[in-house]
């Protein structure tokens, strides 16, 4: 049986985090950058935060934040998990090692060139996301997964997942998949039809 973690990013609303905690999310990502178009406050996403059980994981995501901003986030909403998104380096990572959440370092990718960076980041996992010039992540471009090899850390694989290749990406070997923009009905709001046939397609290989 294969083990998998499976993270619905972007999550907006408390409708949408219930229904992708019921279909079998491990983790919820709430999106903590203001120009991205599933930007939500911590205030908010504490909200909804605070009525989830303490199984769900929940991760914020943050892109060029600085350290202040990223310790009030995560002391307002509670967080597992801190997703730096953007430039930051190895150093600035590390910083959030002593703190009682994970690390997750997104890694945009073109060639395998920019996958070899995952060794200078000594955080918890590695997300593996699509280049984009112009925007972090929620792209839904997908690069090539055959680049990707081995990496002596936990990976998570974004970019471009949804229910048609759900199985695919799953059976990578990777640790985790990461679905935003391929289940949405639009930015923010989830479809809930495709975020069902998404779990669908990849329980069968997980049990």
């Amino acid at each position: 049986m294969l083990i998998l973690k499976i993270k619905i990013c972007g999550i907006t609303n408390y409708q949408d985090a219930v229904a992708a905690m019921n279909m079998g999310a491990d983790l919820l990502g709430f999106n903590f950058y203001p120009p991205s178009p599933r930007f939500i406050s911590p205030e908010n996403a504490a909200d909804i935060i605070n009525k989830l059980p303490s199984f769900i994981d929940t991760a914020g995501v943050f892109v060029n934040a600085t350290a202040e901003q990223i310790n009030k986030a995560e002391n307002t909403c509670h967080l597992n998990w801190i997703q730096l998104h953007g430039d930051e380096d190895p150093e600035f990572c590390h910083s959030f090692q002593s703190h009682n959440v994970k690390t997750m370092k997104a890694i945009r990718v073109k060639t395998q060139k920019d996958i070899k960076q995952a060794e200078s980041f000594y955080t918890d996992a590695i997300l593996l996301d699509a280049f984009d010039p112009q925007k972090y992540g929620g792209t839904g471009l997908t690069f090539d997964w055959n680049i990707i090899g081995h990496i002596g850390k936990r990976v998570f694989l974004a970019g471009g997942i949804n229910p048609d290749n759900a199985a695919q990406a799953a059976q990578l070997g990777v640790y985790g998949i990461d679905v935003c923009s391929g289940i949405e009905a639009e930015p923010g709001k989830k479809d809930h039809n495709k975020m069902k046939k998404l779990f669908k397609n990849i329980h069968h290989l997980t049990g």
